[in-house]
């Protein structure tokens, strides 16, 4: 089955998230805290396609967004999103959560760690969901925060359900990049890449997993 995406409002130019504000703000959160940023530069359009294409839009009833930065994700999910699933997304930082509640005004934003999916997603009145799509930067985490988020992802996902992460080709040959990697094709039923989106900075690929 397909769903067709729903078309973009036009630009309006007092608006926040279509000025150069985003990318200000996403550099600021950089350098403030590399480790949760884990970018310099907001994802690219072609990445965006490459991550939220592969789910079946028309199937899904409860979806998940960790770490949506800019909301450029959260508004390639909204355009998609069955009219009856369940959505919100997940960010840890304030500046963050607020350029995605700007760009994405009906979307429910917790200002929360991924670890907490759980808990938020009782509080959403959601057992179980069906897709989980994550922006957040493995190769810049400890191994503790990377199996504690991916623990709790595993714990919400129902069986079937997919999640889709990104990894900059920079990143796949740090240790924690390839800890990540493997954690993944321990975790999950089916893992593969997507092909390589040369047109986002830097270079990145797609993770899709079923659990």
């Amino acid at each position: 089955m397909s769903f067709t995406p729903r078309p973009r409002a036009p630009a309006i130019s007092t608006d926040p998230t279509r000025s150069g504000l985003p990318a200000w703000t996403f550099l600021k959160n950089f350098a403030r805290n590399p480790t949760a940023v884990g970018a310099i530069a907001p994802s690219s359009q072609g990445l965006v396609d490459t991550m939220v294409d592969w789910f079946d839009w028309d199937e899904l009833r409860g979806v998940v967004e960790f770490g949506p930065g800019t909301g450029v994700f959260t508004e390639g999910i909204t355009q998609r999103l069955h009219p009856d699933a369940a959505f919100f997304a997940i960010e840890r930082s304030p500046d963050l959560a607020a350029l995605t509640r700007a760009r994405c005004p009906a979307t429910t934003v917790h200002e929360a760690s991924a670890a907490e999916v759980q808990r938020l997603c009782q509080s959403e009145g959601m057992q179980q969901v069906d897709a989980i799509i994550c922006g957040l930067p493995w190769a810049s985490f400890p191994e503790s925060l990377q199996a504690g988020i991916l623990d709790a992802t595993l714990d919400v996902l129902r069986p079937g359900g997919r999640f889709a992460t990104f990894a900059y080709w920079q990143g796949v040959a740090l240790p924690a990049g390839r800890r990540f990697s493997k954690r993944l094709r321990s975790s999950f039923s089916d893992v593969h890449r997507s092909p390589t989106v040369w047109r986002n900075l830097p270079p990145a690929f797609v993770y899709r997993c079923t659990k």
